[in-house]
């Protein structure tokens, strides 16, 4: 009687496929199934990444991930892995990087392009499987070129509205059954753009005012001391990463130069680019990184295809405006920076919550908030016009603090400290009680309805402040979340390595990945001239990566 040989099973079903997980899944597994039937082979784990790209290498998919790390455990239940399609198992090289490690815990590879086990030392395999790799990395090139084609000629001949958020201005409709056959099935509907009643007419106004010679900044002012609420504060559920305070100048602009409100489609004003994670292990892969494209490279409709907002004789003469304003305007270019902050995009302004930007003058590196230079003052936020921070007077004090917190002698007490800070359930923060917040933006629909606002729109704000005040009062009167203990912070403080010495030893650049790898987070008051400095090892950050000592 033969013993049953174990396989572990992987597969891998993208957005890129346009397959349901749960079909790809199944016929995956029955090619695998298929193969090593005749073998007496039983397949006894399953490992499938769902939504994953194929050009990701395996130790930054989950499951792929996951399969790699049960290799080290000697009581695993397989000693071999069967795919279901070498297209999507491996992209590229991701073979080649990948079988080392399976020829190291003696895992053998079983493919049905191939009739059985991979052989590391037979030359032919490794060809057969690079040949695979290339040919899954040119059928994804393809698809992004179809993709990418059919889109353009969406734009350009059917002005379709090809998805992502509308512009302020609009709201989207639904324009019927959607055209793709399968889509319509699920009851998916082709979408358009059509004038949003509350927030058109301020576009309008904005196009006005700016042909009429105001400034963008003016145009900001007016509408936040009109009460006006810009658009991240007019669609919160979006934005929730912005303040929603006030309109800025650069809101203004994107609307003056915004294509669609002339009713015409666009497309591409922006791109997803491919750039290395790590330029010192090129195995690690690329992440994607959205970038804006020229105005040359967007793709607009040839006919009008929703209702305009703004004529086109008036967007073209306020293009023409806004070029020769940067043509003879005395705005400086800003250059990259050649000076590594240890506290990039980790220190907030204290009194509007914004990042404070990296400023460097007289070989001394600062940071600055300059609110009320980009944000109309109207907004009531009482903000100097700049408030700098100089590196060199916190840098010691933070490195100290957190040198003394994790070395050998203090950590235990560290942790302790960590475990009742974390366990302490929800908390509401500094002057944010949901009654005081309800309160003040009461006082100010107030201000706005005797300044002459529409009645209409005001209520629609009371009714959402009522909401938002209703579901915080809910989030604080929770149950208190499950307790971390001292052990889950003691095995994550483990993982982050030697902080201590990362720290002493580390150049500005490598200090930064430390403090980065803490999620440290500092807020600079100004009126008392102090930092508070803060950390978060909370219970989201399990299997963070690790903080290497001594780099």
């Amino acid at each position: 009687m033969t013993n049953t040989m174990r396989f572990a099973f992987y597969g891998r079903v993208s957005t890129e496929d346009n397959q349901d997980p749960e079909s790809s899944f199944n016929w995956q597994r029955t090619l695998a199934q298929n193969l090593i039937t005749p073998y007496g082979g039983q397949i006894v784990e399953n490992f499938f990444d769902v939504g994953e790209s194929r050009s990701i290498p395996w130790q930054r998919r989950p499951e792929a991930s996951r399969l790699l790390k049960k290799l080290k455990d000697p009581k695993r239940g397989f000693d071999h892995i069967v795919i279901g399609e070498p297209h999507r198992a491996f992209y590229g090289n991701q073979f080649g990087l990948t079988l080392p490690l399976l020829e190291h815990y003696k895992v053998t590879l079983w493919v049905p392009e191939m009739g059985g086990a991979i052989d590391p030392r037979n030359e032919v395999h490794e060809l057969m499987m690079s040949i695979f790799g290339g040919m899954s990395k040119g059928e994804r090139n393809r698809v992004k070129t179809r993709v990418r084609n059919a889109m353009v000629a969406q734009t350009e001949i059917e002005g379709r509205f090809l998805g992502g958020r509308p512009p302020y201005g609009y709201k989207l409709k639904d324009l019927g059954p959607h055209p793709n056959p399968a889509k319509a099935a699920d009851g998916r509907m082709l979408h358009g753009l059509t004038p949003d009643p509350v927030t058109a007419p301020v576009v309008m106004r904005i196009f006005a005012a700016f042909l009429n010679g105001a400034g963008m900044y003016a145009i900001a002012e007016d509408l936040t001391e009109e009460g006006i609420p810009c658009p991240s504060a007019y669609d919160r559920k979006r934005n929730p990463h912005r303040t929603g305070l006030a309109w800025s100048k650069g809101a203004v602009r994107t609307i003056l130069t915004n294509p669609r409100y002339t009713g015409r489609q666009v497309w591409n004003k922006q791109r997803t680019d491919e750039v290395l994670l790590d330029v010192d292990d090129v195995a690690q892969g690329h992440t994607q990184v959205m970038r804006w494209n020229k105005k040359e490279d967007w793709i607009i409709s040839k006919n009008i295809v929703h209702e305009p907002i703004v004529d086109e004789d008036s967007f073209d003469q306020a293009q023409e405006m806004l070029g020769y304003r940067r043509k003879h305007g005395h705005t400086r270019r800003v250059k990259p920076s050649k000076h590594p902050y240890v506290f990039k995009s980790l220190i907030f302004c204290g009194l509007c919550g914004r990042k404070m930007q990296g400023l460097h003058a007289h070989d001394i590196k600062y940071y600055r908030c300059r609110y009320p230079a980009e944000y109309a003052r109207a907004n009531r936020v009482d903000h100097p016009k700049n408030i700098i921070l100089r590196e060199d007077a916190i840098e010691p004090a933070i490195d100290l603090w957190l040198t003394k917190s994790f070395s050998p002698t203090a950590r235990d007490q560290t942790i302790n400290d960590l475990a009742s800070q974390l366990n302490v359930g929800p908390k509401t923060p500094p002057g944010q009680h949901p009654t005081k917040t309800l309160d003040a933006k009461m006082a100010r629909y107030k201000a706005a309805l005797d300044a002459g606002a529409d009645p209409a729109v005001v209520t629609k704000w009371i009714k959402e402040a009522q909401d938002e005040f209703d579901q915080q009062r809910k989030t604080i009167t929770q149950p208190k979340p499950k307790e971390i203990t001292t052990d889950d912070i003691r095995t994550l403080i483990n993982q982050l390595g030697d902080i201590a010495q990362a720290i002493k030893d580390a150049i500005p650049e490598d200090k930064w990945k430390v403090y980065r790898a803490l999620d440290l987070r500092l807020t600079y008051a100004q009126e008392t001239q102090t930092v508070l400095a803060e950390i978060d090892l909370g219970e989201h950050r399990w299997g963070i990566d690790r903080v290497r000592g001594g780099t």
